[in-house]
């Protein structure tokens, strides 16, 4: 089974998506003859034309208006929003139409299509370029919302949700881009949409996290481990439809529970995931539910960026914290 990093991983999602389908479609700024700005969709143009990999404006709120377009005329589109600060330029069509469309036409049309969103920090990007918006998308009806963290969960879950019949949201770790290695199977598959993965068993505490921050986690796990502490870490993968019932199996066993993430705290998706904690397994807990994000400030340019999202240090302290509570 061939090795490969995240970014590969998508990279042979799309292709193989597209050989499967011929309705498959990838859209976005230099995602064609320059092969994106991270390099996840090279190679797809000179394969598939310039009729399917197209090049297009700089104009997000277009580049997701055409996809919605294309969708509900059959086609089904991978958008790529170059960074995740960009996101907002286009979230009219998001709000208003991606999530609506199912809806509003009582089941005649769906939106079939998948915008692809570069995630997170410590790449040492500037401004608008290191967000985590998935809160802002997660609170729009009748979108799914993905977050991998292994390049084979990418893979499966980027060919599930083009396959899918509704609109997926799909957020790439762009530290993990080529930090994340993983052995891959080479012939396409599914991960399920909906589906937490539980990334390590323990009996003391879970650590529940998406995306990047899913590692840290691993390694404040190591560490806790070397203090007496059997730390279980749950790797949620999709945020919407979110599996709830391996949320709560985990913490039910543990008794405690730690939301670690890269986003404020303040209105965040750990907050709902600690929110639906507290609601459903209340009688379980044995501390307080521990949210470990960033600071409610904006994005720091990169001197900070290590300052401001979490590390393993600051998951270990907030975990001893509720394990002595």
């Amino acid at each position: 089974m061939p090795e490969l990093n995240l970014v590969q991983a998508v990279n042979q999602a799309l292709h193989q998506a597209m050989e499967e389908d011929r309705r498959v479609l990838v859209l976005g700024e230099d995602v064609g003859l320059n092969g994106g700005v991270f390099r996840a969709t090279e190679g797809l143009q000179q394969k598939f034309g310039a009729e399917r990999v197209v090049d297009t404006p700089l104009a997000e709120i277009g580049i997701i208006g055409s996809s919605i377009g294309l969708a509900i005329n059959g086609f089904r589109p991978v958008c790529e929003i170059q960074f995740d600060g960009f996101l907002p330029s286009g979230m009219d069509q998001i709000l208003c139409h991606m999530g609506r469309m199912r809806n509003r036409t009582r089941g005649r049309h769906t939106v079939p299509m998948v915008l692809r969103c570069p995630h997170g920090g410590l790449i040492h990007a500037p401004e608008h370029h290191s967000e985590s918006p998935e809160a802002y998308v997660c609170h729009t009806p009748g979108i799914k919302v993905v977050c991998p963290s292994t390049p084979a969960d990418a893979k499966g879950l980027l060919i599930a949700a083009v396959r899918d019949p509704d609109p997926v949201v799909f957020f790439e770790p762009k530290l993990l881009y080529r930090a994340a290695k993983g052995e891959v199977p080479q012939e396409p598959y599914e991960t399920p949409i909906g589906k937490a993965r539980q990334a390590r068993v323990g009996s003391d505490v879970t650590l529940i996290s998406w995306g990047a921050m899913a590692h840290t986690c691993l390694k404040a796990a190591d560490m806790l481990d070397k203090e007496g502490v059997s730390a279980e870490v749950l790797d949620l993968r999709t945020l919407t439809p979110l599996d709830l019932d391996a949320i709560l199996a985990s913490v039910q066993k543990t008794g405690r529970a730690l939301i670690a993430h890269e986003a404020p705290n303040m209105g965040s998706w750990a907050a709902e995931v600690s929110a639906l904690i507290s609601e459903r397994a209340l009688l379980s807990l044995k501390a307080p539910v521990r949210r470990v994000g960033s600071w409610d400030i904006r994005m720091p340019l990169f001197r900070l960026e290590k300052h401001y999202i979490p590390d393993a240090e600051r998951v270990l302290r907030a975990a001893r914290e509720i394990l002595a509570f």
